[in-house]
């Protein structure tokens, strides 16, 4: 073993005043290398420099703060891709949830624009057959004119189902979702937050709906009379999809058929909901192909093409745009590296005068750039997991529902994201560090020694 004794006959003379701390890196060195064991050498020193080392002269913890900035900048990085591709996944899923809540996987109507389906009988009966279909609701649909008092009237379309559909009686949040039930011998209402705070509506209010109707002789607006129908709001729902909120009303299909002046089986459309929503595009072309014309059948991301295409943009570009982060804090490790080769030219000197051979430097520095990435990844990862289970309980992030349809932050956290980010960036941060360790592998000990 060594001992302090040893320093003339282990350094050249120029060495014996170094610091205490470069001995101990040579003794240390030169033991864990004679352990003839050189994965263990390599990790026992790529540790020492990532958590212990300094410098030579004034400001020696300078060296150990820049390392700890490459280790600060990859937690950075890793942590908002993570956490922006919750973000966006979060985004996509919950927009999807919404809209298919809303109107299911297809909607099955008819190629002629404000064409019933006389056949919804066995129209259903058969769509229920079709392998894959696990549901169908019909939906009769009729634009009226909601009146409420001289000055709160609007055009709505009122949606008369057999019950509302689950996601929206989920999002119900004055009231019930109840569309077959009556109070005071009037037909129930259900609205969005936003038509109901337009027009000043609480539950327990009646409304008057008007509904023109084709081909019906009188004198009533330029020849058209209207039906009328009284209602009384059941419920308030809210979706923060202001498309939704503030457009449609639901109530019994009996009411909409009556206002529709519709025969008991026919329904304006139906609503197809699929077991395995993969199948979507190849369940309606089939849908089309086995009834043929005039029936037509639309997927959801068909009806809503200009918003899932923003979904879509987003889901391309901002995790590449915050991927760069990544890359640019991978890259800083080939600068901090070669400070620390700079400051420890004598060391390595050293190293190589005890026998270490250029490749076991090498791999030195290439196990140091991986455990860089390794640390690095593992906080950012644990960081971004904390802010999203923070963000999941609390929604801390606030968002304003008229420009992203939600009113917090959505997160959607999924293991392979962890994943994929944590290998790409361990192999970036070490690639980064290939050239360093090359340059650390051409040292030649004698002028390494001698460097000032």
């Amino acid at each position: 073993m060594f001992d302090r004794r040893m320093r003339s006959d282990l350094l050249p003379g120029s060495l014996v005043a170094e610091t205490d701390f470069n001995l101990r890196f040579v003794l240390a060195a030169h033991t864990a290398f004679s352990w003839s064991v050189p994965v263990r050498f390599e990790r026992f020193m790529s540790f020492r420099y990532l958590w212990g080392a300094e410098g030579r002269e004034q400001g020696r913890s300078f060296l150990r703060f820049i390392i700890y900035v490459a280790v600060g900048g990859v937690t950075l990085g890793v942590a908002a891709l993570l956490l922006a591709l919750a973000i966006v996944r979060g985004f996509s899923e919950e927009i999807e949830e919404k809209i298919v809540g809303f109107g299911a996987h297809i909607q099955v109507s008819s190629y002629v624009q404000d064409e019933p389906l006389d056949r919804g009988a066995s129209l259903r009966r058969q769509l229920h057959e079709m392998k894959g279909v696990s549901g169908v609701s019909p939906v009769v649909e009729q634009p009226v004119l909601l009146r409420y008092s001289e000055d709160a009237i609007d055009g709505v379309v009122l949606l008369g189902m057999d019950r509302l559909p689950s996601y929206l009686g989920k999002r119900v949040e004055a009231g019930g979702g109840a569309v077959d039930g009556e109070k005071g011998g009037e037909p129930g209402l259900v609205v969005g937050r936003e038509m109901a705070t337009r027009l000043g509506l609480a539950v327990g209010d009646r409304v008057t709906a008007f509904a023109l109707q084709q081909g019906e002789s009188g004198m009533s607006m330029g020849g058209q009379r209207p039906r009328v129908e009284q209602f009384r709001i059941h419920g308030i729902y809210d979706t923060s999809l202001q498309d939704i909120d503030d457009v449609y009303v639901f109530s019994s299909t009996a009411v909409a058929r009556e206002l529709g002046s519709l025969a008991a089986p026919s329904v304006s459309r139906f609503n197809v909901t699929v077991s395995d929503p993969s199948r979507i595009d190849s369940l309606a072309a089939q849908i089309e192909n086995r009834f043929g014309f005039p029936v037509s059948a639309r997927t959801v991301y068909q009806q809503y093409a200009g918003l899932f295409a923003w979904v879509d943009l987003q889901q391309s570009i901002i995790p590449l745009v915050i991927g760069v982060i990544v890359i640019v804090a991978a890259f800083n490790i080939i600068g901090t590296l070669l400070m620390l080769i700079l400051e420890k030219t004598r060391e390595i000197g050293i190293l190589k005068g005890l026998g270490t051979s250029g490749r076991t430097l090498k791999r030195l520095f290439l196990v140091l750039g991986v455990l860089i990435g390794v640390v690095g990844t593992s906080l950012g990862a644990a960081l971004a997991l904390t802010f999203a289970l923070l963000q999941q309980q609390f929604g801390l992030v606030s968002l304003p529902a008229e420009a992203y349809y939600m009113t917090t932050a959505p997160i959607a956290l999924n293991p392979l994201d962890f994943l994929l980010v944590a290998v790409v960036t361990v192999f970036l941060c070490g690639a980064a560090a290939y050239i360093p360790a090359r340059v650390a592998a051409r040292v030649e000990p004698v002028k390494a020694i001698r460097f000032e």
